[in-house]
């Protein structure tokens, strides 16, 4: 999928999070092509940057480039017993309420209830101590559209 990015952050690899358009992009020419393709609340990474240059007046240097993004793996830490590689899953958020240091990877931006998704690496148990009592598996997902 293509998009336009800020030239300052089109770099090979960079994970963003699409939290929506800027007000000055509903009026925009390109916008069919630059956050029309987007999901909102999604995590994207970029696979590839092209060369051609257009004027935006949002970003930084007030210049976009096209680049190719697909969605991003997400780390995820789940309770889930059945975890191996390669194996399927429809996620479903675990339950919990604490505000504490390991939230942001139980409940990670960019993952939703009853998305599809592929274990693409078992990163094993996780050594921390879960305030709900929860024994947590580490693992990296990505998504099965």
């Amino acid at each position: 999928m293509i998009t336009l990015i800020g030239k300052d952050l089109a770099k090979k690899e960079l994970d963003f999070i699409f939290y929506g358009p800027a007000e000055e992009c509903k009026s925009c020419r390109f916008k069919s092509s630059c956050v029309d393709s987007l999901d909102v609340g999604r995590k994207y990474r970029i696979i590839d940057v092209r060369d051609n240059e257009q004027k935006c007046p949002i970003h930084d240097g007030n210049v976009v480039v096209p680049v190719e993004v697909e969605r991003a793996p997400i780390n995820l830490l789940t309770p889930s017993r059945n975890i191996f590689e390669g194996s399927t899953f429809q996620h479903t958020p675990i339950d919990c309420d604490e505000d504490c240091e390991f939230k942001e990877y139980c409940i990670p931006e960019g993952l939703m209830e009853n998305d599809k998704c592929i274990i693409i690496e078992s990163n094993g148990k996780h050594r921390g101590e879960c305030k709900k009592g929860y024994r947590l598996n580490n693992i990296t997902l990505a998504f099965v559209i």
